[in-house]
């Protein structure tokens, strides 16, 4: 494969997930971020991931296997410490968008999950970025075709989409659009591979591709019930993890994605029409979207956006 140059624009959650994941594979790494006054919360999160890394390599096991770290087979606990190193010091950070593009292979795009501003952040680097850049987006919820134009490449222009604590959770969602030639698709399917992601190719448009198709309504409910005031955030997640033995429940999960995109998506997702046959809307009430984004902008006025900040839902440990 041809890529060596990966540059992540955004330092958010996954931004900065997808960058060390990226150096600790081998590429040369450079984030791209807007604006000087992020770089010390960026700091702290790479800071965060080193450790993460290196807690997560040293504890790995047969039932306790991080699947973006290293395969069973060809497992190196020493190698595997020494690369998670190297990643963490060697990592780029850029405000100068000139700076970063100049030799990108690949442009991973993570910025703010809202279409405008993905369009405008395109169109300001079109001209930036040299003719041989691949751009993706991991967008969770937008479609690659209301974008492609905006990038001045839209042949050269998919989607790969990240689970959450990618070294553990190695999928990579892959979704072009009419335009996207097979080529470029082919080789984001071979990144994916080289930075140990499952790739899961999507060949047909889906908004929320095939992960957040599923789990965005599920948070969507959680979040109704609270809103239309039927219980508590500790009480519904008790229910789903007691009542499916699942590990997590849905606002330890907005917990973990960050409250900022779980506003973002509720936003999104408000705009969509109503989408249930005149039969089934008789059984259901429509969503509280109202109600839902109240709740989540007295978190977020307060500073509580979730794992990130130390409170969200929940307190953590900082």
């Amino acid at each position: 494969m041809k890529y060596k140059n990966v540059v992540v624009a955004g330092g958010g959650v996954l931004g900065s997930q997808i960058a060390f994941q990226s150096a600790y594979s081998g590429f040369n790494v450079t984030i791209l971020i807007r604006k000087e006054d992020s770089l010390e919360s960026l700091q702290s999160k790479l800071k965060g991931l080193y450790e993460s890394y290196v807690e997560t390599i040293k504890s790995m096991n047969k039932t306790n296997w991080a699947r973006g770290i290293a395969s069973v087979d060809s497992f190196d606990k020493n190698e595997c410490l020494e690369k998670a190193k190297k990643a963490y010091e060697n990592i780029n950070i850029e405000t100068d968008q000139a700076k970063a593009l100049k030799n990108a292979d690949l442009l991973i795009e993570s910025i703010t999950e809202k279409l405008d501003v993905k369009t405008a952040f395109y169109k300001q680097i079109a001209p930036l970025m040299p003719e041989k850049t691949v751009v993706v987006t991991n967008s969770s919820t937008l479609l690659p075709s209301k974008m492609a134009k905006s990038t001045g490449r839209p042949e050269k222009y998919l989607a790969m989409h990240f689970a959450n604590v990618i070294w553990k959770n190695n999928i990579a969602e892959i979704m072009g659009h009419s335009g996207t030639k097979e080529e470029y698709f082919n080789e984001i399917v071979k990144f994916a591979e080289a930075i140990n992601m499952i790739p899961l190719p999507a060949r047909e448009e889906k908004s929320g591709y095939m992960l957040n198709s599923m789990l965005v309504p599920f948070l969507l409910c959680a979040m109704d019930l609270v809103a239309n005031g039927v219980s508590d955030p500790q009480t519904i997640d008790k229910a789903w993890t007691l009542g499916t033995g699942a590990p997590k429940g849905p606002f330890e999960i907005m917990d973990i994605v960050g409250l900022v995109t779980a506003k973002n998506i509720v936003e999104q997702y408000q705009k969509v029409p109503n989408i249930f046959d005149p039969l089934l809307k008789k059984m259901m009430l429509p969503y509280n979207y109202d109600g839902m984004l109240k709740i989540l902008n007295k978190y977020i006025d307060d500073g509580k956006l979730g794992v990130s900040t130390g409170e969200g839902f929940y307190k953590y440990k900082k």
